[in-house]
């Protein structure tokens, strides 16, 4: 399962089968036409926030741009599958999307690998909701105005369509992202 080269080419087959430009798309989201393209040629990973805008543009939701092709009723994934899959975002974090071969997911959940130095600092807004949980490390959450400090076991849960943005604090924080 290499999901971070078929996240691109799912886009642009989407995309083209609804007789749609790049331009069009990349005007929808907020995007260079450019950076759209790089997506779509899997030459730039995007981040989830940009994936909820692409999906929404498109009419559909980021857990469909993120399905295989299989179609199963349960999906099991090991802590070695998970943390050796994780690929890299453009904003720097690295993810690996649970469940990918589970059709019409209602949530789409990530696990994040946020490293200091790696994670460019941001604010994103998209539709949904999210809620995070930290598994190891400590991270600073920007919601809105509000700034929270997540350690071990700490959790959030948040209207997405508020500004945010995470940053690690420890070397490196794991968390499970969980979107709806």
């Amino acid at each position: 399962m290499d999901i971070a080269q078929n996240i691109g080419t799912r886009i642009r087959n989407l995309r083209t089968s609804q007789r749609r430009t790049i331009q069009e798309i990349a005007d929808v989201c907020g995007l260079s036409k450019s950076m759209v393209s790089k997506i779509e040629t899997n030459a730039v990973i995007p981040s989830v926030a940009t994936l909820v805008k692409i999906a929404k543009a498109l009419g559909t939701n980021v857990s469909v741009l993120m399905e295989e092709n299989e179609d199963a009723s349960s999906v099991m994934v090991t802590a070695q599958q998970a943390f050796g899959g994780v690929i890299q975002t453009e904003k720097g974090y690295h993810i690996y999307p649970y469940a990918a071969e589970y059709k019409d997911k209602k949530m789409q959940p990530f696990l994040f690998v946020a490293r200091k130095g790696e994670v460019t600092e941001h604010r994103l807004t998209h539709e949904g909701e999210e809620y995070i949980h930290v598994l190891e490390g400590e991270l600073k959450l920007q919601v809105g105005n509000v700034e929270y400090t997540l350690r071990q076991n700490d959790s959030v849960y948040f209207n997405a369509m508020e500004p945010h943005g995470i940053m690690p604090v420890s070397d490196e924080v794991k968390y499970l992202n969980i979107f709806v």
